[in-house]
């Protein structure tokens, strides 16, 4: 896609002209809302130009009597010579082939030192010392402790603004066993906690699931936190796996919960996420109350302009408080990336709208990468929201 400066997209369906239409989709937000069929073809026309370099299918396939994968809610079934929506699996011959396994993972790894980018920084042991000495080294902020970042690759998604979009690059990753995963933290005592995102860990579940395991009994009795930052839509039974798996270690799962309308959940990522709203549900009911005072579960929402706005925080926010309203909830603010390049950063009046409508439910909110916006930190933000009638919080 050709990006020019000063770009204004129109919508090919209601004819509305603003720079907060994405060239990729090609529609607005209000014709994506009202779902009709002429839009879905603007969405699936938007995600078939962006997966066809990669060489993926534009959409899960579904070939009757071709070999199916359960690993996530596209559940693909391949025909032969098919590939599933991932990229990581394909059919040769009738059989299944994987460039993963549960033994081996396709990977990209390094250490990012405390306090980190992470999206949990603000509540997490790594940023703040919260559950010293059973899950953190240090009393405050792990200072001198390195988190292990996890790339996986592969993505059951197909997001316009995804961050990170050399996942679909399967030849730059590296495998690795569960033996060498583990060892590499057996070496380094500093490394406080894992991380696995991507792409997003579903595909790769089985594999992340076993390293995992297999980390912890190579540190003993030594604090190691395992998190997952992930999309949701994974199976349930691995899913429910990865949460008890963060529950025992003092980590949490990050739930991106891209958008409440199912519409645009689809403009966006390409599939529907209904089952990260199921998933997530699973996890707050059946697990969360279990360690109360280290949060276990959070979602966030990147505030892409023009597209998540105050309503659909509002209602993702109405959901997590529906379970309880202390779970944390990071709104993150949008940087052009990907195919949504010709879009601008999140406004500061969108930020501040989104952060209104979350607080309405929500005790625990907070905004990410502030430093898009040329602010400091939250305090900062809150003082600007507090003059526009907005309470503050911790």
């Amino acid at each position: 896609m050709r990006i020019q400066k000063g770009y204004w997209g129109r919508c090919g369906i209601c004819g509305e002209a603003s720079s907060l239409v994405a060239e990729a989709l090609g529609v607005c937000l209000n014709c994506i809302r009202g779902g009709s069929g002429e839009v879905m073809r603007y969405i699936e026309r938007g995600h078939e130009r962006g997966r066809v370099k990669y060489g993926l299918p534009p959409r899960p396939p579904q070939t009757p009597g071709g070999l199916p994968c359960r690993l996530c809610s596209n559940s693909c079934v391949m025909g032969e010579g098919e590939r599933g929506y991932c990229g990581l699996r394909w059919n040769e011959k009738g059989v299944l082939r994987s460039l993963t396994s549960t033994e081996r993972g396709l990977l990209y790894a390094y250490l990012d030192p405390h306090i980190t980018n992470c999206c949990s920084a603000w509540f997490c042991p790594g940023g703040t010392g919260a559950g010293y000495p059973k899950y953190s080294y240090t009393k405050g902020p792990e200072w001198g402790y390195s988190n292990l970042a996890v790339f996986l690759y592969g993505c059951n998604f197909d997001c316009l603004f995804c961050q990170n979009p050399s996942h679909k690059v399967f030849n730059e990753g590296d495998t690795v066993s569960v033996e060498e995963f583990a060892s590499w933290v057996e070496r380094d005592p500093k490394i406080s906690c894992i991380c696995f995102f991507g792409g997003s860990p579903e595909p790769q579940l089985p594999f992340a699931i076993k390293a995992s395991e297999a980390a912890i009994e190579a540190r003993g009795d030594k604090p190691l936190r395992v998190c997952f930052e992930w999309n949701g839509c994974g199976d349930k039974v691995l899913v429910r796996r990865a949460a008890e798996i963060s529950l025992v270690t003092g980590g949490n799962v990050k739930f991106d919960l891209k958008a409440f309308t199912p519409e645009l959940s689809l403009a966006l990522s390409g599939v529907p996420n209904e089952r990260a709203y199921r998933n997530f549900e699973m996890i707050a009911d059946e697990l969360y109350s279990e360690r109360p005072d280290l949060p276990l579960l959070t979602a966030t929402t990147l505030l892409v302009p023009g597209y998540v706005d105050s309503r659909e925080v509002e209602a993702i926010a109405e959901f997590i408080a529906a379970h309880d309203p202390e779970i944390p909830y990071s709104l993150l603010i949008f940087h052009p990336a990907h195919l949504m390049q010709d879009l601008p950063v999140t406004p500061l009046e969108q930020a501040v709208d989104c952060y209104r409508a979350a607080r309405k439910h929500l005790e625990r909110v907070h905004i990410g990468n502030l430093g898009l916006l040329g602010l400091r930190d939250m305090r900062q933000f809150t003082q600007i929201a507090s003059r526009l009638g907005i309470t503050s919080h911790n």
